[in-house]
């Protein structure tokens, strides 16, 4: 529609509008780096008054684009943040081989969580991951626009059963008698299993572990948002293996 709209009949839009469709402009290039999309924020750009954007740099562009969300009064997501890698070269595979680990996610509630977690486990290449039938899966739309377009890059498996997985089994919990996880010594190969917001691991998968790690924690709370906690373990494991 704005390809074809003149500067009289833009400026006609509301500022909400014109801001709403230039992040739309801005983002579709930045991920794709098309020239058609380039020209087009070019003449968004001038009919807003706003100074030229040098498309090569980087946090002037993410800027630019958040700029165009606040005036759109577009609430922040992380799913709105641009990619620091374009889209038109996510295509090329890693290099690097993916650690032989299953990642079991015992009955979670939030997408967004599971989304962070396949983020997670994409980013340090950490195997593959195990739905259980309570947990939202990769066809669920807030989980991909979470998991950063990296939902179709992780291997998954839905409606996973645990006694299938391999051992072995590891659970990530808050027992403050299991070994603190940044002194445990990984196996090879195992399932790391992570357990509901609320609840943590059901009795019936904890019947199953083999062992238990936690994360010491000293604050009040005393717990951690089962992404983050998600996102701890998994450095320690990538580290530690990889360095073997």
């Amino acid at each position: 529609m704005i390809a074809s709209t003149t500067e009289g009949e833009f400026l006609r839009f509301s500022e909400k509008f014109r801001h709403k469709k230039a992040a739309e402009i801005l983002r579709t290039f930045h991920e794709w780096r098309d020239s058609r999309h380039l020209d087009l924020y070019r003449r968004v750009e001038g009919w807003c008054g706003l100074p030229r954007l040098s498309e090569e740099d980087f946090p002037a562009l993410s800027d630019r684009y958040h700029m165009h969300l606040a005036k759109a009064e577009i609430s922040w997501k992380e799913h709105n943040l641009l990619a620091t890698t374009p889209f038109h070269q996510q295509d090329e595979p890693s290099s690097v081989p993916c650690l032989p680990i299953a990642i079991y996610l015992d009955n979670l509630r939030s997408a967004f969580n599971v989304g962070s977690i396949l983020r997670t486990t994409e980013a340090f290449r950490l195997g593959k991951v195990c739905f259980a039938k309570q947990t939202p899966f990769v066809d669920n739309l807030k989980v991909q626009k979470t998991s950063m377009d990296t939902f179709d890059k992780v291997v998954c498996e839905q409606n996973a059963v645990l006694s299938s997985l391999p051992r072995p089994m590891i659970a990530l919990e808050t027992d403050p008698n299991a070994p603190c996880v940044f002194d445990f010594v990984f196996p090879p190969s195992f399932t790391l299993m992570l357990g509901n917001e609320e609840y943590g691991l059901s009795k019936e998968s904890l019947a199953q572990a083999d062992a238990i790690v936690r994360i010491p924690l000293v604050g009040y709370k005393n717990s951690l948002n089962v992404a983050s906690a998600f996102a701890i373990a998994a450095g320690v494991i990538s580290n530690q293996l990889r360095k073997n």
